[in-house]
């Protein structure tokens, strides 16, 4: 089993889904609350990598982070090395190609945020930043969980465009994905069956943990509603 490959993979996706959360998390707002006519037009370029083609990502990639571009030549004057087939250039890749997976459920939970509570919220002299904080982001962690978790399983399992930015270089670019497709090109099953099952145990664990975690929000929820149901009712007194 390569476990430099693995724990490679595993420090890329930590590091892009730390990421997705620092630009996912007003880019979902925004598009959760904005009332803007094109507002379609910024939801179809978050969405593009959910249909684009791998490769095609991939070759966009390369073009605008090699040598020859601005951001490239950029680069390459401040640290002396290329963006493509580094970690740094793998970690802007899968962060661009996962960026849907913690935008859509970000933006989700946020637009089912009841807007009278943040209303309120205002009314009572709470700053906007202090509310999103203070009151959409705890009623808003169910979905924020499911974009967190999505998007650090979907950079561990991504192949096309690591290999197209990446490339196959052993503690630099090469993840789990890559490792089990060279085995497999080198008739090494037992080694590519290791490592996949090694994933396929990882990735469903993290998967059941997520579904635990909500059903167990959704389960305090649910106990909770009936009260708050009474209360609205004029059944209980209301809390205090």
């Amino acid at each position: 089993m390569d476990w430099m490959a693995i724990w490679l993979t595993l420090r890329l996706a930590a590091c892009a889904t730390v990421i997705l959360c620092l630009l996912g998390l007003p880019v979902a707002h925004w598009l959760a609350t904005s009332t803007w006519r094109w507002r379609f037009l910024i939801e179809a370029t978050v969405a593009l990598p959910l249909v684009l083609p791998p490769t095609v990502l991939g070759f966009y990639l390369l073009l605008a982070m090699g040598p020859h571009s601005p951001l490239g030549q950029y680069y390459a004057a401040l640290t002396g090395h290329l963006l493509p087939f580094s970690f740094q250039g793998l970690l802007i890749a899968s962060v661009l190609y996962s960026f849907p997976f913690a935008v859509q459920p970000f933006a989700a939970a946020f637009a089912s945020v009841d807007h009278d509570l943040v209303h309120v919220s205002w009314s009572l002299g709470v700053s906007r930043l202090s509310t999103f904080f203070r009151v959409v982001l705890p009623l808003s962690r169910v979905g924020l969980l499911t974009g967190v978790v999505l998007s650090f399983a979907h950079t561990v399992g991504e192949f096309g465009v690591v290999l197209m930015v990446g490339g196959n270089i052993p503690g630099v670019t090469r993840t789990v994905s890559i490792a089990i497709y060279d085995e497999v090109q080198a008739l090494n099953y037992a080694a590519a069956s290791e490592t996949a099952l090694f994933l396929l145990v990882f990735s469903f664990g993290v998967l059941a943990l997520t579904y635990g975690m909500q059903r167990r929000v959704w389960g305090d929820g649910a106990r909770t509603l009936p009260q708050a149901t009474r209360w609205q009712e004029g059944a209980v007194d209301a809390p205090q």
